[in-house]
């Protein structure tokens, strides 16, 4: 085998191993997108929830029930073509202080909290990995 075959092997290898810090028996595959100013909340009312803070989309809403839960996001691509918007081997942590209605995405992540793990630039949709902090 050459050394530049071994080396593109050894890239993909390690690509492969830090694109998803988070553990893939527990991760939920989703989408995400970004706001970028904070309204009064579904959950806290006018009270500031932080900066890295996120909208819950129909599906995880779940009537309010995921208010104030933490959880990990970790950016794994984009649905349209862009070159890669992640920030590889990064993920973050936001707190559920909204509801978005009628959103075709998992989460409406802060603007702080997408550009922990992707090129805010990017302005669609990006596929997630995320997993629950605290129940």
């Amino acid at each position: 085998m050459s050394m530049s075959v071994k080396i593109s092997l050894v890239v993909i290898a390690l690509i492969s191993i830090t694109t998803s810090l988070i553990s893939l028996s527990s991760a939920i595959p989703g989408t995400a997108t970004y706001y970028s100013s904070y309204t009064p909340s579904a959950c806290n009312g006018s009270i500031p929830g932080g900066t890295f803070v996120a909208a819950a989309g129909d599906k995880l809403w779940k009537g309010g029930k995921n208010c104030t839960k933490i959880f990990e996001v970790a950016c794994t691509g984009s649905l349209y073509p862009f070159p890669h918007p992640c920030k590889i081997g990064t993920s973050v942590y936001v707190i559920i202080v909204d509801r978005c209605p009628n959103c075709v995405v998992t989460f409406e992540l802060s603007k702080e909290a997408f550009a922990s793990i992707a090129d805010p630039v990017f302005e669609g949709v990006i596929t997630i990995e995320y997993q629950p902090i605290r129940s």
